[in-house]
């Protein structure tokens, strides 16, 4: 396992973070608790020492879970928790973005309480709120440093203005934004404004709703809630160039590497970034690859050649954008 050490705390995540968005159940077609947890600690027992969830992952739900995981983890003082703040639902299921300074403090009880922990570790807004001046959620933030409830203040889905405008009134040590081999709109402007400004990266999606697990087929449908179901990626004709994308891709990886796709696409993602990367799972084991990440890296031909067959492939790419929840 590698290991990065947040700025100016004292914060240190493994390089590999298990993202619980999944394991909330919503969105994701339900979820098995009992599962869930053999799904965490299966993570923590392959080196991970980092969970990431947020209280709109099935509404409080993956929270819960994690706290119970915690719980039942015997060398649970080495686990770091990150989670988020400043999503509102109602109870229709619908969700929009409120930053406001008193729902950050009823949010940050809420989430310390479910986890069953004194403080967290890495406090992310979870998507930037324009309803709400970005210095009076940044001074919240601080605040909560100031108290002892949270160790690192950090934001997710936020442009370099906006952590501008958010670093007027307190640093950021964390940003946390969608990055993959197929979603790669943060180069042009996140990426080296957090490498300039010593903002850890821990970015979230590394495999891209499952298709860089090298698992999906032309056949897989979609149900429920599921949210593929509206991710142009799974729709035709694109999903069929992506899919082919991921063959070119499994090839590579197994002819320079001697490596699964998986693993491939999560080491891609560490060393373009030099931060953290989001695995989500929902069974023990899809753990399994996590030590198939470390030990080795990426060359730079390998990486010009992942460019090609994405050129060659996809001919009509598309980001994450239809994950944005509403403002108020």
């Amino acid at each position: 396992m590698e290991f990065v050490t947040m700025t100016g705390t004292n914060v240190q995540l493994s390089r590999v973070a298990l993202g619980t968005w999944a394991i909330g159940g919503w969105m994701w077609g339900g979820t098995d608790e009992q599962e869930s947890i053999r799904t965490i600690h299966a993570a923590l027992d392959k080196g991970v020492n980092t969970i990431d969830t947020a209280p709109v992952y099935g509404f409080g739900r993956s929270e819960e879970i994690v706290g119970k995981a915690l719980a039942q983890y015997p060398d649970k003082d080495r686990i770091r928790i990150s989670t988020k703040v400043a999503l509102e639902w109602t109870g229709e299921g619908k969700v929009f973005r409120n930053s406001d300074p008193e729902r950050i403090e009823k949010e940050v009880e809420d989430s310390l309480s479910r986890l069953g922990v004194d403080v967290i570790d890495v406090y992310f807004i979870h998507w930037p709120d324009s309803k709400t001046p970005f210095e009076k959620t940044a001074e919240t933030m601080c605040r909560l440093k100031e108290q002892g409830k949270i160790r690192s203040v950090a934001v997710s889905n936020f442009s370099p203005e906006q952590m501008d405008a958010f670093r007027e009134a307190c640093p950021i040590q964390s940003c946390q934004p969608p990055y993959n081999i197929f979603e790669r709109e943060i180069e042009a402007d996140v990426l080296p404004y957090c490498q300039d400004n010593s903002i850890v990266l821990m970015t979230y999606g590394a495999l891209c709703r499952g298709l860089l697990s090298g698992r999906m087929s032309k056949g897989r449908e979609f149900t429920g809630d599921d949210l593929r179901k509206s991710d142009p990626k799974f729709q035709e004709p694109r999903f069929s160039q992506y899919l082919t994308a991921v063959d070119k891709l499994k090839t590579l990886a197994m002819d320079r590497y001697e490596k699964e796709l998986l693993p491939f696409a999560v080491r891609w993602v560490l060393d373009k970034s030099n931060g953290v990367a989001l695995w989500g799972g929902r069974r023990p084991d899809q753990m399994d690859p996590i030590p198939d990440v470390f030990g080795w890296s990426m060359d730079d031909e390998t990486m010009a050649e992942v460019d090609r067959i994405l050129a060659e492939t996809v001919t009509d790419p598309v980001g994450p954008e239809f994950m944005a929840p509403p403002e108020r």
